[in-house]
């Protein structure tokens, strides 16, 4: 009876420790690690650039083996931060208008999300994802390419993303909303450039 209590007990852990490297190889759920994380933002205007960080709050990736196959992600937007510009009462003042509702209006909208369904593999860890993006309240659908590799034990995933603000009511400076803004003008186009590390 001892006998087959323990061969029993013995099949049951050799199952478990099966089952859980079977779950390992097939990729399954990664999440965001926070604190490496970030979003490096790019805006440009007639008359120059500026650049600066925003933090990603929350996200992950499921992978199926180690195929990315979809996900989410959380940015504060409240974290908006500039890092061109080296006095800082401009700093602090440029911030501040970003923030406002001139711009992404973080008080009413705190954060902005993305959610990848489906993403297709072209090879050597690249992928064209394709999902929503909402910024201020407002869904569009998206598409752009990923590179994802392992960088010690994270998964780390880059990618370069060209947002057109107007498309989300962002509309200071913008031609596309304003005439005669002459060299006040401030592109449409703004870049993201993902530096996101999972585990």
């Amino acid at each position: 009876m001892k006998r087959t209590i323990l061969r029993k007990t013995a099949f049951l852990v050799v199952l478990a420790f099966v089952f859980t490297i079977s779950a390992s190889a097939d990729g399954g759920s990664k999440k965001l690690n926070s604190e490496k994380s970030k979003v490096e933002w790019l805006g440009k205007k007639v008359t120059g650039e500026h650049s600066g960080i925003i933090k990603v709050s929350e996200g992950s990736l499921m992978l199926n083996g180690d195929k990315l196959e979809k996900g989410s992600f959380v940015v504060d937007m409240t974290s908006i931060e500039n890092t061109d510009i080296k006095d800082d009462g401009y700093k602090a003042k440029l911030e501040g208008h970003l923030k406002s509702d001139d711009f992404f209006g973080v008080e009413k909208y705190p954060e902005a999300k993305f959610e990848m369904l489906k993403a297709k593999n072209l090879g050597d860890g690249s992928y064209e994802v394709h999902g929503n993006i909402t910024i201020k309240g407002i869904t569009k659908p998206i598409s752009f390419n990923v590179h994802m590799h392992h960088h010690g034990n994270d998964l780390h995933v880059s990618g370069k993303i060209v947002i057109d603000r107007s498309q989300f009511n962002v509309r200071y400076g913008s031609g596309s909303f304003f005439d005669n803004l002459g060299d006040k003008t401030i592109y449409d186009n703004f870049e993201l450039t993902l530096d996101l590390y999972l585990q």
